[in-house]
């Protein structure tokens, strides 16, 4: 049962605001919905890559060092949240006149996996409290992770998809709209990655 938990835990987790408003930012680039899916599981494998790293330095190798720095951490992914939306708005200003050149036809996903690594620090500190508190033995501890990470991914590959639905071609063509919306969700992510730093730093 905690092992199914952790499944349902990393798919939920997937749906927070931070998660959601970064991973919407860098889905307006993608004018096909499969490449907007391919970057929320590669945002998933970035996380999990991060959460399982520091689950092995502090679970197997007693890094317990580390629990001081994690308020820090998430002062590092606003800061993140604050230059993607900085760079968006970059872009839109820079392409403003040429719409195709604003969506990146690349099938890199190097950006959603770098933004997944970088979240996955603002994760680790809590979830590997928890997994501490309640299983036992280093083993468990690691599969518990490793769940909750695939979780996660299943998690973002859903919300990459529902945001990236309004930038689908085949779903909707109208690109008065999509401007509209590469502002907006560039602009929370300034201002929510504002509100990250100033909550752990101020």
């Amino acid at each position: 049962m905690p092992m199914l938990f952790a499944t349902v835990v990393g798919f939920t987790h997937a749906f927070e605001a931070d998660h959601l408003v970064a991973v919407g930012n860098i889905v307006t680039k993608r004018e096909k919905l499969l490449l907007a899916i391919k970057d929320g599981i590669y945002w998933g494998l970035g996380h999990t890559s991060t959460i399982v790293l520091i689950g092995l330095l502090i679970i197997i190798g007693k890094a317990t060092f580390l629990d001081g720095y994690f308020v820090y951490f998430e002062a590092v992914v606003g800061g993140m949240l604050v230059l993607l939306g900085i760079h968006r708005l970059y872009q839109f200003y820079q392409h403003r006149n040429s719409p195709h050149h604003l969506m990146d036809h690349q099938h890199s996903h190097h950006l959603a996996y770098g933004v997944g690594l970088v979240h996955g620090l603002a994760g680790s500190g809590a979830m590997i409290l928890l997994v501490m508190s309640n299983i036992k033995g280093s083993m468990n501890s690691m599969i518990y992770l490793l769940l909750f990470g695939l979780g996660s991914v299943v998690g973002m590959l859903v919300a990459a998809g529902i945001l990236g639905l309004p930038f689908s071609k085949k779903v909707l063509d109208k690109p008065f709209f999509q401007w509209a919306l590469i502002l907006l969700s560039s602009l929370l992510c300034i201002f929510y990655g504002a509100y990250v730093i100033w909550e752990n730093i101020a």
